[in-house]
């Protein structure tokens, strides 16, 4: 177990080696640590060499001009200048809820960014606003549309929090992916093969090799097949692509630049870099924020009264999980697998950072 703390400092100095600002490297380590907090093990610190490798490869720019190329009263596009989406996303977020301050509601479009770590992370910024936030993404293609064996999308994450009085706030994080590409790599290190109905080969066929990404295969949508609703998955990733990016004029679809260094982006690009989508809205612009929150408390109390299947506790509500794990960590630390330890140390000789 690693105290918080400590992989904290040794992250934050990872990033100021690479040359982002203090203020910067302290965002980008909020965010990324965030993820582990949370029990979200494949995108929080595991992550860290990718970026940097993305650094060594000319993808990341660590000292960004973030800018607004468009916008109106409610809405903005804003370009990231090819900086880390751990610092972009948040930027663009504070831009949403600006505009939402001002006219009730927020909607920024980005493009040029790189992965911006959790969905979850960005929507929350909301919640101490008293608005809610909503977060999307897109990825590197990993995923075939239902029919297909060809990546076409990400794993396209989508996450929305809202606020309530007493109860805990309603905090939604997904892939819109049977699972995230992370989940893959984690049963890569533990050598653990994958659960029918997340990936498929290259020819189309079910698989539980968690290394078929490797020979050609792709991860399938949420819903594993037509018949469990995969063209709904399908629907929702093409959503969050269009949103993202087609919106922005970020990269969309195939033409999406791959998270890993050793694969060269597309020679014919679309769009400039990664697109996110990030939203927050007034609750006061609908109704009282107060009477809204006194009714999310019902409803989630409602929820968590809700009859359970036999050797079932309770229905859990959206961020409980997540919830929970946060403040175990925050006690007792933060488990790294053997391999994500050994990456680190590594990283950390490289850049002279004691790991």
């Amino acid at each position: 177990m690693y105290p918080y703390r400590h992989l904290f400092d040794f992250t934050r100095e990872i990033f100021l080696n690479i040359g982002c600002s203090l203020e910067d490297a302290q965002l980008a380590t909020q965010v990324l640590l965030e993820a582990d907090l949370r029990g979200i093990d494949s995108h929080g610190v595991a992550r860290l060499s990718g970026y940097v490798r993305l650094w060594e490869a000319g993808r990341i720019n660590p000292n960004p001009t973030i800018s607004t190329v468009h916008e109106t009263p409610s809405t903005a596009t804003v370009d990231g200048d090819g900086g880390l989406g751990l610092v972009v996303a948040p930027r663009a977020m504070e831009i949403a809820m600006q505009k939402a301050e001002n006219v009730g509601t927020g909607w920024v479009s980005v493009r040029n960014s790189n992965h911006f770590g959790i969905a979850g992370y960005h929507a929350m910024q909301a919640l101490q606003r008293d608005m809610i936030g909503m977060a999307m993404t897109n990825a590197s293609p990993l995923v075939a549309p239902t029919h297909s064996t060809k990546r076409m999308l990400g794993t396209n994450p989508i996450a929305v929090a809202v606020p309530a009085n007493e109860q805990p706030p309603f905090v939604a994080d997904f892939a819109t992916a049977s699972a995230a590409n992370g989940k893959l790599e984690i049963l890569q290190r533990k050598n653990e093969k994958a659960p029918l109905g997340w990936i498929q080969t290259a020819q189309g066929d079910d698989t539980d090799n968690a290394d078929e990404l490797k020979q050609g295969g792709a991860l399938l949508p949420l819903g594993s097949d037509l018949t469990h609703g995969s063209h709904k998955g399908y629907a929702l990733g093409a959503i969050v692509d269009i949103f993202s990016a087609v919106l922005s004029g970020a990269n969309y679809g195939p033409w999406v630049p791959p998270f890993v260094s050793f694969l060269a982006p597309p020679a014919d690009p679309v769009g400039q870099g990664i697109g996110h989508f990030l939203g927050a809205m007034r609750i006061d612009a609908f109704r009282p924020a107060d009477e809204f929150k006194q009714h999310m408390d019902n409803w989630i109390a409602s929820f968590r009264k809700a009859d359970v299947k036999r050797g079932e506790e309770a229905v859990l509500i959206p961020g409980d999980p997540e919830r929970i794990m946060t403040a175990i960590r925050l006690q007792k630390g933060i488990p790294l697998l053997p391999p994500v330890e050994k990456d680190l140390a590594e990283l950390g000789k490289k850049l002279g950072v004691k790991f």
